[in-house]
């Protein structure tokens, strides 16, 4: 039996504006911080999970904007069964 989901409705509360060219949709943008260097550097990591059928056809150095500010897509990965996905962003 197939269920019928509304996946907008995961992206509604914490979502933010994504933009990609023509595509338009909501993601969610996470910042993790890492440090790195022997505990020397701190760094920052954007992985934005966003609908796989607006922005899952996004590779490699191709731009996209997340609530205004720009980033260049380094990866990107389906989640679970394909209907999302993350992409791994360096901001521009």
């Amino acid at each position: 039996m197939a269920f019928d989901e509304d996946l907008d409705i995961y992206l509604a509360d914490f979502g933010v504006p994504v933009t990609s060219g023509s595509k338009r949709g909501l993601g969610i943008l996470d910042m993790p911080s890492q440090i790195v260097a022997d505990g020397v550097v701190l760094t920052t990591d954007y992985a934005l999970t966003c609908l796989a059928s607006i922005f899952g056809t996004l590779s490699y150095n191709d731009s996209v904007t997340v609530d205004g500010i720009a980033y260049t897509v380094r990866e990107s990965m389906r989640l679970d069964d394909g209907k999302f996905c993350t992409l791994m962003l360096t901001r521009t």
